[in-house]
This record gives structure tokens, C-alpha cells and sequence, in this order.
């Protein structure tokens, strides 16, 4: 058992006990930030006088080895070390010698996993920023190329009104580009640095905190020392955000679940995102939009125990704290995943745009649109509401819809109607009329477009700056 205390105890910790305080299993994956935060940490402390250029320079190429062999394989992080720190002190130590002990010098490791977890977050939020923008994208593309793909819209799980399947989908571009948008509020909000603050209360050394902050990338340092070791808002809000994240990817999987279904049948799931069935040979399953959908909750879970093991703990640092990993690290490896697999879906999916329109003419979608007919012909609206309610009563009776009635039979209902109304009803004019700003009209729907590609190109130009900081998503699939 390798740990980096011990000279106050006068028997070993207890085996159990030991495995049980133990998280090298899961904290592995902080290695690069370990290393990345104490190489800037050491060269700060020669800085300051408090090590010589000799000894920064031993730890700086130590560490930079480590690194190098840990990435390569040639070394294993050993599970007989508590922590990811302890691991890495103790190979320093011993390929370098007493410098690798003064590494410490200044610092907790209440302050050094504040800023691991910290760097390692912030990088997470820039990769899920990254997938965003690729959905984005891909939901865009399918919007130019489908501003007369007739579908019908729904209220209450049933057919409400002719729209769009561009405007449909310009219904998810909106949700999430909000949810890119918390990206960058995230990342705002969280991007500064923790080291420094010791255990809780600073140190006697004299520290250069900004110098630090500066050279990982922060605005600044964190302002109290206390909080810097015990604040976890920053993870509690990007799993809120990825939270959020999941429950639009989870509503447009059953959309997709329900339109990949033999009733509705709008798409047809491209076979590298579909499964069959081991005893029905003609089944074609969309198990990655149900599996996004059933993922939901999981980061959902993260979410709520994060909060419940933050809810009670008084200041500064408690062990407790170490529960934050294990949760996070899942919800955002499975955020990722959904995020990265449902738009690939996404990209391949096809689309039945006959049987589409052919859906949205049954139903009488088109019933607010023969009411609006006869509101121009004079009707009063309420009056002209009653008309075409007793109309569609009609048609069901007869197994028809508005459209393919006879002008004398609309006639038998209202005077009002002449031959235009066959016009009026038709799919397209029921979608061009709309044509107030967020609808799906033709030309509403192309300013929508344009303002989205100017928005995302803005974002594009970005790059280097918050959420769009070079080296998003380099995180390997090794880390798992």
C-alpha cells in the first residue's frame, strides 16, 4: 500500500479500509491533468525561489517521461498507490530522486484533485460543445434540404397541423443550440484555477496563484481559498447541462422510434444504427435511439447523487467529495456516446417524404386553414370554427377528408365555400400562408436557416476562445 501519509499513524491502515478510501481505480484517468498542473506548479515554485532551476528541470523531465511511458504503455498506473497523485509523486521520486519529493512543496492534495477534476471537466464541456456542434450541423443540412417536405405536426400525440419536416427539425436545432449555449456559460463560470489554496487555507510559501491560473489557461485564481477545495457547482451544473442534453436527445428518439414504426413509417433507419431480432427474421430494431432514450436516465442519476452528496457537507474539504468522479465520469462518457452515435444516425437516415405528406392530409390538418377560408369569406371566426367542426364530423362519417369532398357537399354546410377552397386546404398553401417569424413557411423558415448558418459560422470563427479552445475532444477512448 503506497500513500503519501503515514508518519502520525503507528499501524498499517487495514486492507479493507485501504481499498475502500482507495480511487485509483477510477481517478486514473486524471493522469495527463496531474501531470499538466503539477509541471506548471513546479516551474511557479522555481519561479519563486522556493526550488532551483536544477530541481525544476529534473521534475519537469520526470514528469514529462512519466507521461510519455504512461501514454505509450510502458507504464502501468499501479492500483497499490491510494491515488492518482500518490502514483505519480512516487514513480517521480523514484526516477529522479529527492527533487521529486519537493514537487509537493505549497500544495494539498485537497488543491491538486480540485484542479484535476477542474482541468478535466473543462475539457469535457469544450468535447461536448464540439458534438453539439456536429448534431447542429447535421440538423441544419437536413433543414435546407427539406423546406417542402410536408409532415403532419402534432398536439397531444395526434395530428394537429400541416408543417414542415424543416421546421420540425428547426424545433431541435433550437433546444440544442441552447444547450451549446450553456456550454459557454459553463465553461465561463468554472475556468478558474484552485491550486494554491492548500488544504483549505492557503500556505505560508509564496505562491505566484495567478502565475499559475495564467498558465493553465484560467481567468484567475479562485478567491477563496476554502472554496477552491469544496466547491463543485461547476460539475453539478454541467450535469444539469448534460442532463438537459439527454432529455432532447431522449425526445427525439422517440420521435425517431416513432417514425422508424411500421405505423408511422416516415424513416427508415440506416442498418448500421439498426439491429434484428434472434427469432423474428424480419424485424429491423432501432435499438440506438431506444438506448439513447434508456440512457437518459443514468445522467439524470449522476445529476441527483452528486447533489444529494454535496447537500450537507460542511466546509472545507470531506472525503465525501471523492464520490463526484465515478457518477460524473459515466454521465459525461455517456453523454458522449449518445451525442456522437445519434448523429450518425441522424446523418444516414432516410426519409419516406411520400408517406409523410400522404399523413398529413388524413387527420384534417388542414381544418384551422378551411376555418381561416371562411373567416376571409366574411364568417366570424367563432362561427366559422363551429362550420368546419361539423364538416370534419361529416367527413368522418364518410371515411373522407375536406379535401376530396364534393363542392356541393361543401356547399351543404356553408354557402361560403367556392372552388378555391380546394386551394386553400392544399398542403403547400396551408404551409406558405404561415408565414410569421418561427413558422413554417418557406421564406420564415429560410431567414431561420440563414440566421442559423451565421450564428454557427460565428462559432467556427471562435475557435480558441471559451468552448471553442483548440484541442476539443482530444480525449482518448483509453481513458474508459
Amino acid at each position: 500500500m503506497a500513500q503519501l501519509w503515514g508518519g502520525r499513524f503507528t499501524k498499517e491502515t487495514d486492507k479493507a479500509v485501504y481499498e475502500f478510501n482507495a480511487s485509483i481505480g477510477f481517478d486514473r484517468r486524471l493522469f495527463r491533468q496531474d501531470i499538466e498542473g503539477s509541471l506548471v506548479h513546479a516551474a511557479m515554485l522555481a519561479k519563486q525561489g522556493i526550488l532551483t532551476e536544477e530541481e525544476n528541470e529534473a521534475i519537469a523531465n520526470g514528469l514529462r517521461g512519466i507521461l510519455a511511458d504512461v501514454e505509450s504503455g510502458a507504464l502501468e498506473i499501479s492500483e497499490t498507490y491510494e491515488d492518482i497523485h500518490s502514483f505519480v509523486e512516487a514513480v517521480l521520486t523514484e526516477r529522479i530522486g529527492e527533487a521529486g519529493k519537493k514537487l509537493h512543496t505549497g500544495r494539498s492534495r485537497n488543491d491538486q484533485v480540485a484542479l484535476d477534476m477542474r482541468l478535466y471537466t473543462r475539457e469535457r464541456v469544450t468535447e461536448t460543445a464540439a458534438l453539439l456542434d456536429e448534431l447542429l450541423s447535421v440538423i441544419l443540412d437536413t433543414m435546407e434540404e427539406n423546406l417542402e417536405t410536408y409532415m403532419p405536426g402534432f398536439t397531444h400525440l395526434q395530428k394537429a397541423q400541416p408543417t414542415t419536416l424543416a421546421h420540425h427539425y428547426g424545433a431541435y436545432f433550437e433546444m440544442f443550440r441552447r444547450d451549446r449555449l450553456r456550454m459557454e456559460d459553463i465553461y465561463e463560470r468554472m475556468n478558474y484555477c484552485p491550486l494554491g489554496a492548500g488544504a483549505l487555507a492557503g500556505t505560508t510559501y509564496p505562491l505566484d496563484r495567478e502565475y499559475v491560473a495564467r498558465e493553465l489557461g484560467f481567468v484567475g485564481p479562485v478567491m477563496n481559498s476554502m472554496d477552491s477545495v469544496s466547491d463543485r457547482d461547476y460539475l453539478i451544473e454541467f450535469l444539469a447541462a448534460l442532463s438537459v442534453v439527454m432529455m432532447h436527445l431522449s425526445r427525439f428518439s422517440e420521435e425517431m422510434i416513432l417514425w422508424n414504426s411500421n405505423e408511422y413509417g416516415f424513416v427508415e433507419i440506416d442498418d448500421a444504427y439498426s439491429t434484428g431480432s434472434s427469432i423474428m427474421p424480419q424485424k429491423k430494431n432501432p435499438d440506438i435511439a431506444e438506448l439513447v432514450r434508456g440512457k437518459t436516465g443514468r445522467v439524470y442519476g449522476a445529476l441527483m447523487s452528486l447533489l444529494t452528496t454535496m447537500k450537507g457537507l460542511p466546509l472545507a474539504y470531506n472525503k465525501d467529495m471523492q464520490e463526484d468522479k465515478e457518477v460524473a465520469f459515466d454521465a459525461m462518457d455517456t453523454a458522449a456516446d449518445c451525442l456522437t452515435l445519434f448523429t450518425g444516425m441522424l446523418r444516414t437516415l432516410k426519409f419516406r417524404k411520400e408517406r409523410m405528406a400522404e399523413s398529413a392530409m388524413k387527420g384534417f390538418t388542414n381544418a384551422t386553414d378551411a376555418a381561416d377560408y371562411l373567416v376571409r369569406k366574411g364568417v366570424p371566426f367563432r362561427d366559422a370554427h363551429g362550420i368546419i367542426g361539423r364538416l370534419v364530423l361529416y367527413c368522418i362519417d364518410r371515411d373522407t377528408s375536406i379535401d376530396r369532398l364534393t363542392l356541393e357537399e361543401l356547399r351543404g354546410i356553408s354557402d361560403r365555400f367556392d372552388e378555391d377552397i380546394y386551394e386553400a386546404v392544399s398542403l403547400k398553401t396551408c404551409v406558405e400562408n404561415r408565414l410569421t417569424t418561427g413558422g413554417p413557411g418557406p421564406e420564415a423558415m429560410k431567414q431561420a436557416i440563414s440566421g442559423y448558418r451565421s450564428w454557427m459560422e460565428g462559432k467556427k470563427k471562435g475557435e480558441g476562445k471559451g468552448t471553442g479552445r483548440k484541442g476539443a475532444g482530444e480525449r482518448r477512448r483509453d481513458e474508459r
